[in-house]
C-alpha cells in the first residue's frame, strides 16, 4: 500500500472510502476544524462560482440544487452536491441533503465519499466561529441562537471555541422546536433555555447568530445595543433576509466571500437600496485570517458576518476528514 494523496493515507489504487455522517463527524471536532479552516483561507484555493438550479415545488417553495467544486494546487479536489427543500420542515424532514466526493488532485481518481451534511453543517458554523474569533469581544458570554435546525444545533460548540459561552438562548418561530434544541443543549453541558421574546432576546446577547430560511427580516437593527456581534448565516438567495437595513447600516460589516454581495438578499438589498456601498464592506473571512484588515476595533462596535458558504470550506473540511485513514483501520 502506497500513500498517493499528500495526506498520510495508506490507499489502495481502487480504493473509494465511505465516510457515513457518525465518521465524518468524529473527524471533524471543531477545535481542530476551526483552525483547518482559518489556515485554508489563509492558503487558498480555486473555487469556480457554484451552479444553482431552482426547483419549484408543488407546495409554492423553491428548492435548490446546487454543486460546488474547489481544488488546491498539487493536492486534492472535491465537488459538493446540495439539495435544499425549504418546505421538508412542514414534512418534518431536513431542509438540506448533500454529499461530497474528494479526489485525487494529480490524477483525479475518487478518494472518498463524505456525509456532506455533516460537513456542510460544521464547516458552516465552524467558519461562523472562525469570523467571531476576529469580530466578537473578547468576553462575549451569551449567545443567542437564532433557528433551532441542523446547523444552529452546533453553532453553540463552534462558538465555545472561541469565546468563553456560558448562556445560550434559542429562538424559533416554532417554540416547542426551540425548546427541543434548548434541551439537546443542556444535555451537552450547556446552560441554555428557550426564548419567546425575541426583540428580548437580541437585546440580552453578545452575539447573536440566525441559521434559518427566513425571507423577510427577523432581527432589527434598532434592537442591537453597542458591541453585539451579528453572524447571518441562513439567507443564500437574494430572496431570503434575515436582519433589516438598519441592521446592515449601524454595523460594520464583513462577509465569507465577495458571492455573498450578490447572493444573499441580507446585503443585496441594503445595497439595492443605498443603506450599503460596496466601499463600506470592511473585509472578507480571507483578508481577516491573513491579517490584512482589522477585526473588532472597540468594545461599543456593532459588527456584523455574512456567509454564504465556500467550496474552500468544503474542501478544507473534507480533507481534514480523510487525513490520516488507514485502509487496514477503516471499517
Amino acid at each position: 500500500m502506497t500513500d498517493t494523496s499528500g495526506t498520510g493515507c495508506a490507499l489502495t489504487s481502487s480504493q473509494l472510502l465511505i465516510l457515513d455522517a457518525a465518521r465524518t463527524r468524529a473527524r471533524l471536532p471543531f477545535e481542530r476544524l476551526i483552525p483547518a479552516l482559518r489556515e485554508a483561507f489563509v492558503d487558498g484555493a480555486t473555487v469556480p462560482l457554484r451552479h444553482r438550479h431552482d426547483l419549484p415545488q408543488a407546495d409554492s417553495t423553491v428548492a435548490s440544487l446546487l454543486l460546488m467544486p474547489a481544488w488546491s494546487a498539487g493536492g486534492l479536489l472535491g465537488v459538493k452536491l446540495v439539495s435544499v427543500f425549504p418546505g421538508n420542515g412542514a414534512r418534518g424532514l431536513p431542509a438540506v441533503s448533500s454529499s461530497y466526493l474528494l479526489c485525487d488532485g494529480e490524477t483525479g481518481r475518487h478518494l472518498a465519499l463524505i456525509d456532506g451534511t455533516e460537513i456542510t453543517g460544521r464547516r458552516t458554523a465552524a467558519a461562523s466561529a472562525l469570523a467571531a474569533s476576529f469580530l466578537a469581544r473578547a468576553d462575549a458570554a451569551v449567545l443567542l441562537v437564532v433557528g433551532a435546525g441542523h446547523i444552529a444545533g452546533l453553532i453553540p460548540a463552534a462558538y465555545a471555541i472561541v469565546r468563553p459561552i456560558r448562556h445560550v438562548l434559542v429562538w424559533n418561530i416554532r417554540t416547542a422546536s426551540a425548546e427541543r434544541l434548548a434541551e439537546r443543549l443542556r444535555a451537552r453541558g450547556f446552560t441554555a433555555e428557550s426564548v419567546s421574546d425575541l426583540a428580548d432576546a437580541v437585546r440580552r446577547a453578545d452575539i447573536v447568530s440566525c441559521a434559518t430560511l427566513a425571507r423577510a427580516p427577523l432581527i432589527l437593527g434598532e434592537w442591537l445595543r453597542p458591541g453585539v456581534h451579528l453572524d447571518l448565516i441562513g439567507s443564500f438567495t437574494p430572496e431570503m433576509r434575515e436582519a433589516d437595513d438598519t441592521a446592515v447600516r449601524r454595523a460594520r460589516v464583513f462577509i465569507d466571500t465577495e458571492a455573498a454581495l450578490t447572493e444573499s438578499g441580507d446585503l443585496v438589498g441594503p445595497l439595492a437600496s443605498g443603506t450599503l456601498r460596496r466601499a463600506d464592506i470592511a473585509g472578507d473571512l480571507a483578508r481577516l485570517c491573513r491579517r490584512d484588515v482589522p477585526g473588532r476595533r472597540a468594545g461599543d462596535e456593532i459588527t456584523l458576518f455574512k456567509s454564504v458558504g465556500s467550496a474552500l470550506e468544503d474542501l478544507a473540511a473534507a480533507t481534514l476528514a480523510y487525513r490520516d485513514i488507514a485502509v487496514d483501520g477503516y471499517g
